[in-house]
């Protein structure tokens, strides 16, 4: 009778065990790449069928389990980024972005019809707003973002993601980009694959540009172009020679400037070459 008892308190015990450790297993992991601080682009991975949420709006998760998110250049908002299970447990990670401090650009030159565009320039240039935040609105199934990026071009960085511009003495917005040295025709890679979703050769500000969208709401813009080699609708691949550098637009000399952005959050290109993929 005792050693019965004694089996069927083991036998207990076991189950309990057991029920621990499938409970246990069931808690839903976080997994992250990329650096929480201002203007960083932030990878996850976890199982497709979890639910992820930050500060309550819902992300997209890919088939694969990828899924993004970024911070702005000045952002000072605690997130709460929350991963559910099918069977409901949670795994919850508070976010702080780490603020950052950015450089003043004096930028001279600048001509005087572009420092004060006329009404046709101002009603031009409200049109080739419209159409790039329509591209950037865009949130494709498309996963390239999950696989690492690569430098667009070989040159030397002349300007910096977050930098306060000041043209002709006057202080205007940030400067959003990443600027690279480089003559007229060099060659412009896909930093990530993609599909083309905008190339306008003569927008006002920014003359040639392009935008690569690279899955859920992640995208590249180039500016300045003088050329594209594929059209709107084409998929390309990561290295894939897209377009070519330019004087075109709002410009002292031929440059690249390549923004990345998380739908309407304007990223560092330079924190997102750093990014290891998952």
């Amino acid at each position: 009778m005792f050693k019965k008892s004694l089996l069927h308190i083991g036998l207990i015990s076991l189950i309990s065990l057991n029920s621990s450790i499938c409970l246990a297993k069931t808690i839903p992991s976080i997994t992250l790449s990329g650096e929480i601080k201002q203007g960083g682009l932030m990878l996850g991975k976890t199982k497709p069928e979890n639910k992820v949420t930050l500060n309550s709006k819902q992300l997209t998760v890919s088939n694969q389990g990828d899924y993004v998110f970024g911070f702005s250049r000045d952002d000072k908002t605690h997130y709460q980024l929350v991963i559910t299970a099918s069977d409901g447990s949670k795994s919850t990670k508070t976010l702080i972005p780490k603020m950052r401090e950015y450089k003043l650009q004096h930028i001279k030159g600048i001509k005087k019809s572009i420092m004060q565009p006329n009404l046709e320039a101002l009603a031009r240039s409200k049109q080739d707003n419209k159409q790039i935040k329509a591209a950037r609105k865009i949130s494709s199934d498309i996963t390239s973002f999950a696989n690492g990026f690569i430098a667009p071009i070989k040159g030397t960085i002349t300007g910096v993601y977050g930098s306060q511009r000041i043209y002709n003495g006057v202080p205007k917005r940030p400067h959003f980009g990443l600027d690279y040295a480089g003559k007229i025709g060099d060659p412009v890679k896909a930093p990530a694959s993609g599909k083309v979703l905008l190339w306008v050769p003569d927008m006002f500000y920014s003359g040639g540009t392009m935008i690569i969208d690279h899955g859920q709401g992640v995208s590249s813009t180039f500016l300045h172009l003088s050329k594209s080699y594929v059209k709107q609708g084409d998929n390309v691949k990561q290295g894939d020679v897209v377009a070519a550098v330019g004087n075109s637009g709002r410009v002292t000399g031929p440059h690249l400037d390549w923004r990345i952005n998380w739908f309407n959050v304007k990223i560092d290109p330079a924190l997102v070459l750093k990014i290891n993929a998952l």
